[in-house]
């Protein structure tokens, strides 16, 4: 089983520069028919509540609701461009969400300048612990040089598994980025996805990307296949390559990894996961 961590749906297209098709490029349809060429059989919708599509969360939930045998969703919680963003209330908004779309995980984007204070606060504390009594997956967009606060909220719940998006932020021309990344391996419950090749790259165009390969064999020995999750990032990852290349950029490029624990990486460490949350 191949199963996408990673990946989005909008009624509405949010990006600049304006595309042709703004109100079918980001629907989910699209993201099946890619998935069935591909072959890959169930996807996680990373929820975004970005520009035009303030009820992303009611469009993944219904999405989900419609194809239950492919589909999986982690809701938008308070992410930076909300106006709720580390705002009183967050363990009752993450707690009601998880009511209303019955999640097992949920997303959240961290701002750029954040310097990590809250997540540690008694506001941030609480929200944590909505997350390990409720059993959620915590799918986290955070800058890497937050990966010491990330490592004290690991220590502090166990109970959560914090999966970092896009290789957590690692960039090919910046060696700091992967050291300090590394470093997160020394604590169990911090998990990554294998995607975002076109950001981690020094060239967002340039599959197969073999200057992340680096990247991926210090992710892979320093995490090992129970802690790591191949995503796409569609439809976003269409301005640098195909949803295909986005898979063959691991599956093909990789010969490190062993063909048992690709399948691990690809599919079956996150459904396990999946299967125990919620």
């Amino acid at each position: 089983m191949i199963v996408d961590s990673h990946c989005h749906a909008w009624r509405h297209w949010p990006y600049q520069p304006p595309v042709p098709d703004p109100d079918s490029r980001g629907r989910v349809e699209q993201l099946l028919w890619e998935m069935d060429r591909a072959g890959v059989d169930r996807a996680v919708l990373v929820c975004a509540r970005i520009d035009h599509n303030p009820d992303n969360n009611a469009y993944g939930y219904e999405s989900v609701s419609r194809h239950r045998d492919r589909l999986d969703m982690f809701a938008d919680i308070d992410c930076l461009w909300s106006d709720t963003y580390h705002a009183p209330g967050a363990a009752d908004r993450l707690n009601a969400a998880i009511d209303q779309y019955h999640l097992k995980g949920f997303t959240h984007y961290v701002r750029a300048d954040d310097d990590g204070s809250w997540y540690l606060s008694a506001e941030g504390r609480a929200f944590w612990r909505v997350a390990a009594r409720r059993r959620q997956i915590a799918s986290l967009a955070i800058p890497w040089r937050l990966q010491p606060v990330l490592r004290q909220v690991a220590a502090a719940f166990p109970d959560i598994t914090l999966l970092c998006h896009h290789m957590a932020g690692a960039r090919v021309a910046d060696p700091a980025s992967i050291a300090e990344i590394a470093r997160s391996s020394e604590t169990p419950n911090i998990w990554i996805k294998l995607s975002g090749f076109h950001y981690a790259s020094q060239v967002e165009w340039g599959f197969p990307y073999d200057d992340c390969e680096p990247i991926v064999r210090v992710l892979y020995h320093r995490f090992g296949p129970e802690r790591l999750c191949w995503g796409s990032d569609y439809p976003v990852v269409r301005r640098g390559m195909t949803y295909r290349q986005s898979l063959e950029a691991l599956r093909s490029r990789a010969p490190f990894i062993a063909e048992s624990e690709m399948g691990r990486i690809l599919g079956g460490t996150l459904a396990d996961l999946l299967a125990r949350s919620g």
